[in-house]
């Protein structure tokens, strides 16, 4: 009895250059080279690191809208917040990257009067 192919037919599969331009924002993101433990951190002191990365990052558009933390119950730092089972977390103002970084919020306040409604 014949074994079925389980990868898709070659015109399904994304060519190996389209699969690198939809990853190259991984390689350019400014966390790249932090421990996976800071970036998918749930407590905020642990995240620190990643948020003031996130804060300087050119790719956070990109990370985010690929990651989709709201709809993937992410744990960790993504798009310049911090995620908690898919929601935004509020990081203590101590904790939070420089004064003028917009996304990041920084207070159960800020959640309940802008991002959580």
């Amino acid at each position: 009895m014949p074994v079925a192919d389980s990868c898709p037919p070659a015109h399904l599969r994304p060519s190996p250059s389209r699969r690198a331009d939809r990853d190259a924002w991984q390689t350019a993101a400014a966390c790249a080279g932090l421990p996976p433990r800071v970036v998918f951190s749930k407590k905020a002191k642990e995240a620190a690191p990643a948020l003031r990365a996130c804060a300087r990052c050119a790719v956070r558009s990109a990370c985010e809208e690929a990651v989709a933390p709201a709809e993937n119950w992410f744990d960790g730092v993504c798009g310049g917040r911090l995620w908690r089972s898919g929601r935004p977390v509020a990081v203590p103002t101590h904790l939070a990257p420089a004064a003028g970084t917009p996304s990041v919020p920084t207070s159960a306040s800020t959640l309940r009067g802008g991002l959580l409604g």
